[in-house]
């Protein structure tokens, strides 16, 4: 199975940068903070982790929407990104930018991770002044305590105090 990343990068206020990357290929899309896109896809993790068999999130881009789908099969996720003309479109309408098959943890780790690193890059506070929203940390333990019950826990990078390294640390 293919190594999945995922990068949620703060570049403008208000804007999110989105990746998603596996050895198949790649998309990129942007995230409005006019919805709370990244509240939906950690929501929408997380109950993949807790056995839901179909989930999904939406990013906003103001017109275009981006939305994830994502359809359990056991332990594996078929995961499809896709793009609508603007938030009214039915969810069969758009394009798909990108998919690929993953297990339920590599998909919650990478999302996990993607949320921590931002934390540790900006901190709470930095991301609430960057983003316009507070930082989605009831969404994000939330998702690492489905996964810490499901034997899939990963080890918050974030909460590590300054304290115990200089610089940036990398995971």
């Amino acid at each position: 199975m293919a190594s999945l990343t995922i990068t949620w990068t703060l570049r403008y206020q208000g804007w999110a940068h989105v990746k998603v990357a596996d050895d198949q290929g790649e998309s990129k899309v942007i995230a409005s903070d006019i919805t709370d896109g990244p509240e939906q896809f950690l929501n929408a993790i997380c109950r993949l982790v807790e056995g839901d068999a179909y989930t999904r999130a939406e990013f906003e881009g103001e017109p275009t929407a981006y939305r994830w789908f994502f359809h359990r099969d056991g332990s594996e996720v078929d995961i499809r990104l896709a793009m609508a003309e603007d938030r009214e479109a039915p969810d069969a309408s758009g394009a798909v930018l990108w998919s690929g098959r993953h297990s339920i943890s590599a998909l919650s780790r990478s999302a996990v991770h993607a949320f921590d690193q931002v934390a540790h890059e900006l901190g709470e506070e930095g991301y609430a002044a960057q983003w316009g929203r507070s930082f989605p940390r009831t969404e994000l333990e939330a998702l690492r305590t489905a996964m810490r019950i499901q034997g899939s826990s990963i080890p918050d990078i974030s909460a590590r105090s300054a304290d115990q390294t200089e610089g940036p640390q990398r995971p």
